[in-house]
């Protein structure tokens, strides 16, 4: 099938890739093979020279797979994408495609934990360090450029505050400096965001969360053009091996294919949940993009398409209050992954976020009274009802 260029995300994320085998397959097959066999020595020698294109090693180049990164590039509008075996190794396969020793990061610093303990502790080993400023200070942004700054890195939405980065003018900042921008889509899959239409070089996912759905499988995955992410992080994945298996690539497709209808549904089942727990009594403070009270909303209206399905929420009580209604509730898991078709809730303070220090933890805003709930795809009002015990006892 000829993938169309004017199709719509569902269509995209339904039909784009596959080129059907003499079996004449409907569903994109799984090749679980580490190796592929050549029909001569000549074969062989142009498939490893790049000579002729085809198969050649599961370590990066799989069928399956390939369907899968040419779907995902298609739906964020990007030439290349590169899949790997968890989010974060596309965060490092990134960073270690695209600087070298005595490079430097401007970053949020409202970015997942494990993103901050890689910028900081082990990057830094290698030379390459970091500078955090404030995820929505276009400013702060600006005054920490250093001649050797290559690379801008963000969270929009941030985890777990919800905050919201302009892509656009960052883009702006990243490119009077010679430096790219990377852009977490995590959050909202090309579904409700585009980074690179707004001006981002790079996009970066965790596969594990909305794309899959059902927090099956571990995965991640690189969209860019063809040069930074066809070549140099391509290189880094052909070489060092953080590979994104035969089976999560085609559990990922499965995902993709009903993606937008789930995001539609995550979005508004937070939407209402956000609403109630701003009214409620109990509750301090609520951190959703999709509030009227979120000073980044008008933003958050300009480059998504809705709010995304993560809210965070501060309750009377601080830590102990937050530890009370997560023991309480029955509904929902206590677990640190997201984007979940069951809804999730995590203390960030002493789970995804612990390896912080306690300064860090305070300037990124998470208080010890913050909880984090992936919103997931029950019945609202039964998620509704069962945090409303929980905040009564």
């Amino acid at each position: 099938m000829t993938d169309h260029p004017q199709w719509g995300q569902a269509t995209l994320a339904i039909r784009t890739g596959h080129q059907r085998t003499a079996e004449g397959e409907h569903s994109e097959p799984i090749f679980p093979t580490s190796s592929f066999v050549f029909d001569s020595a000549q074969e062989a020698a142009a498939r490893f020279s790049g000579d002729e294109p085809g198969n050649i090693y599961s370590r990066f180049t799989n069928p399956t797979v390939a369907v899968f990164e040419q779907r995902l590039a298609a739906m964020e509008g990007g030439e290349s994408c590169v899949a790997t075996a968890s989010g974060m190794a596309a965060i490092l396969a990134t960073c270690m495609g695209l600087l070298e020793h005595g490079d430097h990061i401007v970053s949020s610093r409202s970015i997942f934990g494990s993103t901050n303990i890689l910028f900081s502790k082990y990057l830094e080993r290698f030379g390459i360090t970091t500078t955090y400023v404030d995820l929505k200070e276009a400013a702060a942004w600006n005054e920490a450029i250093r001649p050797n700054t290559r690379m801008l890195f963000l969270e929009t939405p941030s985890n777990p505050m919800t905050e919201v980065g302009d892509i656009a003018a960052l883009s702006v900042i990243a490119h009077q400096s010679n430096a790219i921008l990377v852009v977490d889509n995590c959050f909202c899959t090309p579904v409700l965001q585009r980074p690179l239409e707004l001006g981002a070089d790079v996009v970066v996912h965790s596969a594990t969360k909305y794309i899959d759905g059902q927090g099956r499988c571990m995965g991640g995955a690189v969209v860019g053009d063809k040069q930074l992410v066809g070549e140099e992080v391509y290189g880094v994945l052909r070489t060092a091996g953080p590979t994104m298996s035969a089976f999560n690539a085609w559990v990922f497709l499965k995902g993709l294919e009903t993606l937008q209808l789930r995001m539609r549904q995550h979005c508004e089942n937070a939407q209402k949940l956000a609403g109630w727990l701003e009214r409620h009594p109990r509750i301090e403070h609520v951190y959703y993009p999709g509030l009227d009270s979120h000073p980044q909303k008008a933003l958050m209206q300009q480059q998504q398409t809705a709010a995304g399905g993560i809210l965070s929420f501060e309750p009377v009580g601080g830590q102990q209050a937050a530890w009370r209604i997560m023991d309480n509730q029955q509904l929902m898991s206590i677990t640190a992954n997201l984007g979940d078709t069951k809804t999730t809730i995590t203390h960030p303070g002493s789970t995804t976020h612990a390896r912080l220090t306690d300064e860090e933890r305070v300037v990124a805003g998470i208080t010890p009274g913050l909880v984090r709930i992936g919103v997931g795809l029950e019945n609202v009002e039964d998620l509704i009802a069962d945090l409303d015990v929980a905040l009564k006892k």
